[in-house]
């Protein structure tokens, strides 16, 4: 049998963890500052689940990496 432990670099997956609990609200944030001049209930919105994202990832991604 393979052993499961050893020597591993996780960093990578540390990284990706991160970026994906913090990468989508950037990006959505970014979009609501572009659209909020022409429509800013939209901006609003994007402005909401940005905050939502955010706070529901560092909290299932922020558990997963403790």
């Amino acid at each position: 049998m393979i052993a499961l432990e050893g020597n591993i670099d996780l960093s990578g997956l540390i990284i990706i963890l991160v970026l994906i609990m913090v990468g989508p609200p950037i990006l959505l944030t970014i979009i609501g500052f572009a659209v909020k001049k022409n429509n800013p209930k939209a901006a609003k919105v994007l402005f909401i689940l940005a905050a939502l994202y955010l706070l529901i990832g560092l909290g299932i991604c922020g558990s997963l990496m403790r």
